[in-house]
């Protein structure tokens, strides 16, 4: 990671703090901007996510779906952590600490808001950043740039079925239309245009794919920046009154992060997998996709919204934790392959020089 990249949290932070001042000083500007909704859906936000989640899904290369095979058993785990565990425990988890054990130091009423935006955080598997955390723990690249690919792919047909449901089951109504017209918006379009990008750039020559990435990255990262001080400029008056909110909504996400890691590690080591997936196995398993989950809670939401604050937060936390669970990965390595199945043994090595 670059400078900018490894202080991430610490923008995130100096984020927060301008977009609450400013919203605290330009509440008129804010409310414009606000306004600025097509079908539920703030275009200025929108366009904004598009610049975040673009250049990233130019990475994604769908041709190496057929990869999957020869990590058959990492790739399973990592699936069924994403999509079995991760979105029902952290609608459980949510549940329990903001619809119960702090429910009665939260803003009256906004509880089942922010249980949505803990839901729609989890229920979107990381696509980009989990690049950068499996180059740290020197991960298969095969492996996770197919799993990712194959989350992608995944992700157009599952994720509003299983907001959708989750949604449901927490007595949340689910606007199905804004739901549908979001997964449209954030990721079928985007996929169909990055693909589109990435074969007329790699048509014209590697060099010209590189040259674009580079040129992309910055506005990639100023996207989200600049997301972030409009989320936190509408959410200021908010955050002010109550300044524990945002500690109170990280407790199940820090959960969860540390819960999924560590159970897509021991799963990995049960079923023997090679280290060197069972490490970015563990991070994929636990990371999230916030641009979209900032975007659909939007969308479904509003900006102002307690679920749009909830996956900010997602924003927040992440990064450091992850770099947390990328030291334990790095750290345990030792026992992870010490205890690795024996009867796996001949597979996990043919794996690892594959």
């Amino acid at each position: 990671m670059n400078i900018f990249e490894r202080y991430l949290t610490l923008w995130v932070a100096l984020c927060i703090v301008v977009g609450i001042a400013l919203g605290h000083l330009m509440p008129g500007a804010f409310a414009v901007v606000a306004g600025a909704e097509v079908a539920k859906v703030n275009m200025p936000v929108a366009i904004l996510i598009w610049l975040m989640i673009i250049p990233m899904l130019l990475k994604i290369d769908f041709g190496v779906l057929g990869e999957v095979k020869k990590h058959w058993r990492g790739v399973g785990v990592t699936l069924f952590i994403n999509w079995a565990v991760k979105p029902f425990s952290m609608a459980l988890l949510g549940t329990f600490f903001i619809g119960h054990v702090f429910a009665s130091v939260l803003p009256a009423g906004q509880g089942p808001s922010y249980i949505a935006g803990l839901i729609l955080l989890a229920a979107a598997p990381c696509t980009a950043m989990v690049f950068v955390w499996s180059n740290l723990v020197e991960g298969e690249p095969h492996y996770t740039l197919s799993q990712v690919a194959l989350n992608d792919v995944l992700m157009v047909f599952l994720f509003a079925p299983l907001v959708g449901l989750l949604l449901g089951v927490a007595s949340i109504a689910v606007p199905w239309a804004t739901l549908l017209l979001s997964v449209v918006l954030y990721i079928v379009v985007p996929v169909v245009i990055a693909q589109l990008w990435r074969r007329a750039l790699l048509q014209a020559g590697p060099g010209a794919f590189e040259r674009t990435m580079q040129r992309l990255a910055p506005a990639s990262l100023a996207a989200l920046l600049a997301t972030l001080v409009l989320l936190f400029g509408f959410q200021g008056e908010q955050i002010l009154a109550q300044p524990m909110v945002i500690a109170i909504l990280a407790v199940p996400i820090l959960i969860q992060v540390y819960f999924n890691a560590g159970l897509a590690y021991v799963l990995s080591r049960y079923f023997g997998v090679a280290w060197c997936v069972a490490a970015p196995a563990a991070l994929i398993g636990a990371s999230n996709f916030f641009e979209l989950a900032v975007a659909a809670a939007i969308s479904l939401f509003g900006l102002n919204s307690g679920a749009a604050l909830a996956t900010v937060v997602g924003v927040l936390v992440e990064v450091p934790v992850m770099l947390s669970v990328v030291k334990i990965v790095k750290a345990s390595r030792g026992w992870y392959e010490a205890g690795a199945g024996q009867a796996a043994a001949p597979v996990i090595e043919k794996e690892a020089q594959a």
